[in-house]
């Protein structure tokens, strides 16, 4: 599978990159204003009551907030937060030791947490419900449980796959947020804001071009931001305009609707192929030279979400879209 710009997955440049234009308060945090509404009243009554906010679930596609939510939560309340992610935490005695080095009101960030192991998860219960942890000391015969207290903490879930997660787990956290897809309207002033963070001038229509073709994702629109940056220093005066957005998007073989090449193929061999299908998985897969699950996973989704692939019992088929956006006439349906 080749490297793709507009992967909404956490790449390395995103690492430098997304810690400088994180921000820090709900106030400057851009979107999802159902989630922050409510979370600035939970966070409010946590802090009246001297008391830890409740454990929270971040659910929803990547690349839309989960973990700079989780850092705005442990500022706002004033405490710190020990950052770790699912399959990193492999023994239950792994869990004990990050559970118990915790200080009272301290944050606990659990990134894809539908990851965690049967074993790890069962360590987890009783910290949720009663702040305390049950530790096995011998063997055989002589081995006893002993309860260790903990201080009140607040363990925030993040999962891209709430669906995976088992239902005691969930059941235990008591504020669930589902995070949307943002608008053209709220990536542009994100863009606005990163580009002022980056040192680099933008106008409003160079701004809402690259938010056009950022799948409603604030993650691949900074970094779109930052591949257009380049060409405006190299190509023009450094000043991004609406056509310097134009340039390099294209020449980056992003389109309007986000679509990379590897989609504009998927939808072009579906229909020139396949006379717009229905087609079976396995077989567009082998058409376009690309493991099915890869297609079924990372592909498909957008291309569903957005109207260009229908899925049938028969198969995939394209869609009326697909066939205006790449210019091809709309089979007769006799």
């Amino acid at each position: 599978m080749e490297k793709r710009i507009i992967t909404t997955d956490v790449t390395e440049e995103d690492f430098s990159l997304e810690g400088n234009l994180r921000p820090q308060t709900l106030d400057d945090y851009i979107g999802q204003e159902k989630t922050k509404n409510t979370l600035k009243v939970y966070i409010e009554a946590a802090k009246q009551r001297h008391d830890a906010l409740d454990h929270v679930l971040f659910y929803g596609p990547p690349g839309l907030g989960k973990t700079t939510l989780s850092g705005i939560i442990a500022n706002e309340m004033g405490v710190h937060m020990k950052v770790t992610s699912g399959p990193a935490i492999e023994k239950p005695g792994e869990m004990a030791a990050i559970l118990n080095n915790l200080q009272e009101g301290d944050i606990l960030f659990v990134d894809e947490i539908h990851r965690l192991n049967r074993q790890v998860e069962e360590v987890l219960y009783p910290a949720m419900e009663d702040y305390a942890i049950d530790i096995m000391i011998g063997k055989g015969a002589s081995a006893r449980s002993i309860r260790l207290d903990l201080p009140k903490f607040t363990l925030v879930g993040a999962t891209t796959r709430a669906g995976l997660l088992s239902a005691p787990l969930r059941d235990r956290f008591g504020v669930m947020h589902h995070l949307e897809f943002y608008t053209h309207e709220e990536l542009q002033t994100i863009i606005i804001r990163s580009a002022q963070v980056l040192g680099v001038e933008i106008d409003e229509k160079g701004a809402a071009e690259i938010a056009k073709r950022s799948r409603g994702t604030p993650r691949l629109a900074n970094r779109l931001l930052k591949r257009v940056r380049d060409f405006a220093q190299v190509k023009y005066d450094g000043r991004i305009t609406y056509d310097v957005a134009c340039f390099a998007l294209n020449l980056l073989e992003v389109d309007q609707y986000g679509l990379d090449k590897i989609d504009r193929r998927i939808l072009q061999t579906m229909i020139v192929n396949f006379q717009g299908g229905p087609v079976g998985l396995e077989t567009l897969a082998a058409a376009i030279g690309e493991d099915s699950g890869t297609l079924e996973d990372v592909y498909e989704p957008y291309l569903l979400q957005n109207g260009f692939l229908n899925r049938t019992p028969r198969g995939r088929m394209a869609s009326a879209l697909a066939y205006k956006h790449l210019g091809y006439p709309m089979p007769d349906k006799n």
